[in-house]
């Protein structure tokens, strides 16, 4: 095939680009990812108009601005003519919205948008909708007075068609409503099965008809999950019976012209054919990036324009890791922490990181996901299985003391302790009868105690001028493993339950994290990016091996000293929570240019 005269000119000058910045050691991360993308965009642009067969998938890395983060919050907007970015940054723990111009080398603040989530692009490209202090608003992205839309106590994601009227989830859990993008009555336009407990629909995306769209089915429990999926609506009609779902994963999706729906597949975002006129996928879907983020209610963090422009967060994910270091993906969102198997292997529980964090649950085998929690701003975190698998552990309220839950969403939460001090669930007794939790107070920091079930009575079990966490019951229950500064550096420690007895110190150069084999014959732990493992004796008396290392890798640590991964009942695999392919847990945007060219040469397009 004779390529397109300049077509190879115009690669070598961006290549050259490329160079000549990288050569630079001063730029600032966001001059440096300015003046790539207007290479980038010079020579795709000229290349689309050409369609150029040969032409390059090129993908920029846009970092936050300085002294700030990305918010977990937002979902990266592309402007449907994909000349601007908009996306919610925080700065000094405060969430904002900014846009950035593709053509420029900065991004601007948005004042009035203090709190902002999930925004999302009006149909000509001049406004952006989004969500702040219970209400839906909109502002001019060129900045301006922020304008009152309707009432939305939790947001949950928008869409505004090019006849001006807004589809959007005002909660969490509930149906979707339209309103008028000058503002005025919110009414219905989805009815979650009332059957159904906990039924949310969000996260819409319009069609280019205008009338009908996108929205995510999901339930928040094992009842009425067969029915999640991506599914179509009509704004003219609210009768369920007109739905009809058109994709089974616990994603959103949007559609990119000329006939693609995108979304996600365990941190894979996929293309896959639609037919728009039909509401009909036609092909099988095709992989376009991978390690993209979810957020905190299953939002996929990807976005396109109506010109092909794709951008998405990227940010670590939970990966399968043998004792030999080989990983294999999890398909369970990437904005999560302190993962925890249950006790038959079944089924993982996560923190969500945003706003507090909630606990999902991920049932292995049939791949669906459900929320667990939803005392918003509760700090339900750090999540531990029961031995029986029935209910989940874990901290709530302020200051945050110990509750549980059933771990199939059938129940409330019931607390477990009343206390002043913050308190963190570590382990549970084989038998169930006792569980092991560390206590923080101003006099003597961390201290580890143990809660009897019977008579919910809690007493301390090491209370010293230390610091004492993440106590693990090995599994026949006469020792607990922890962690204590009592020698300086964080070490590993097995002391006997409940004594008396003497005390080890399994780690001799440094150690956090204490997670047992379940057969109780190796205590794992890390040191930095090592996973380290020591052979265990328990029976008649207690006894440790030398430390040894199984492999090591740029898996996130815990932001304390409690466990940030966990081990499969067998012992063979250990999820953890992977880096970056950047080798940073800071999220990123990454912006894509030309992949709908590629994407086009390998499937065709659905229709319109």
């Amino acid at each position: 095939m004779t390529p397109i005269p300049g077509t190879q000119k115009r690669l070598r000058r961006f290549e050259r680009s490329c160079a000549f910045v990288l050569r630079r050691k001063h730029w600032s991360p966001w001059a440096l990812a300015g003046v790539l993308l207007l290479t980038a965009q010079g020579c795709a642009s000229k290349n689309l108009r050409r369609g150029i067969e040969e032409a390059r998938i090129l993908r920029v890395s846009v970092l936050p601005p300085e002294n700030a983060t990305f918010s977990a919050a937002s979902l990266p907007a592309i402007s449907p003519d994909g000349r601007r970015l908009a996306f919610v940054v925080a700065v000094d723990e405060k969430d904002g919205l900014w846009v950035r111009d593709l053509d420029s080398l900065a991004a601007r603040r948005l004042p009035g948008t203090e709190g902002a989530s999930l925004p999302f692009w009006s149909p000509d490209s001049r406004s952006l909708g989004f969500f702040a202090s219970g209400k839906l608003k909109k502002i001019d992205a060129a900045g301006g007075p922020v304008q009152f839309i309707c009432d939305a106590p939790s947001g949950a994601g928008g869409s505004w068609s090019k006849n001006d009227i807004i589809v959007f989830a005002p909660n969490g859990v509930g149906g979707l409503f339209r309103v008028p993008a000058a503002g005025g009555s919110a009414t219905p336009v989805t009815a979650p099965d009332p059957a159904v407990r906990r039924t949310s629909h969000r996260l819409p995306w319009f069609l280019p008809d205008g009338h009908h769209f996108l929205f995510l089915y999901q339930t928040f429990g094992s009842s009425g999950s067969e029915k999640n999926g991506v599914y179509v609506a009509d704004l003219q009609s609210n009768d369920s019976k007109t739905q009809r779902r058109v994709l089974t994963e616990s994603s959103n999706a949007v559609y990119a012209p000329p006939g693609f729906l995108l979304f996600l597949r365990g941190g894979t975002l996929l293309a896959q054919p639609f037919d728009s006129g039909r509401a009909q996928t036609t092909g099988d879907p095709v992989p376009i990036a991978e390690q993209v983020d979810y957020g905190r209610d299953l939002e996929g963090h990807f976005s396109s324009s109506r010109n092909g422009v794709l951008a998405y967060t990227s940010h670590g994910r939970l990966v399968w890791v043998d004792r030999k270091g080989a990983e294999q993906p999890l398909g369970v969102p990437n904005e999560y922490r302190s993962p925890q198997v249950s006790p038959d292997g079944r089924r993982v529980a996560v923190t969500a990181e945003e706003r507090g964090g909630q606990i999902w649950i991920y049932e292995l085998g049939r791949e669906v996901f459900f929320r667990l929690t939803f005392d918003e701003g509760s700090g339900n975190v750090n999540p531990v299985w029961a031995p029986d698998g029935k209910r989940v552990t874990f901290p709530s309220g302020t200051p945050p003391n110990l509750f549980w839950q059933p771990a199939d969403g059938s129940g409330n939460p019931e607390r477990l302790t009343t206390s002043e001090y913050d308190q963190t669930p570590s382990s549970w007794s084989p038998d169930g009868q006792m569980l092991a939790f560390d206590e923080v107070n101003s006099t003597t920091g961390y201290d580890i105690w143990t809660l009897r079930l019977s008579d919910r009575k809690a007493q301390p079990f090491l209370r010293t001028r230390f610091n004492e966490r993440a106590p693990r019951f090995s599994p026949d229950g006469r020792w607990l493993a922890y962690v204590s500064d009592e020698s300086g550096p964080y070490e590993i420690y097995v002391q006997a339950y409940p004594g008396p007895g003497g005390k080890w110190q399994i780690s001799t150069d440094g150690g956090t994290e204490p997670v047992w084999n379940p057969n109780g014959q190796e205590l794992f732990y890390r040191n930095g990016n090592k996973m380290m493992a020591v052979d265990v004796t328990t029976q008649p008396s207690f006894s440790g091996g030398k430390p040894r290392m199984l492999f090591e890798g740029g898996y996130v640590p815990a932001p304390a000293t409690l466990p940030n991964y966990d081990v499969t009942p067998d012992g063979q695999r250990f999820l953890m929570i992977k880096a970056s392919q950047q080798d940073t847990s800071e999220t990123q945007i990454i912006v894509v240019l030309n992949w709908l060219e590629k994407l086009k040469q390998k499937v065709p397009p659905g229709k319109k």
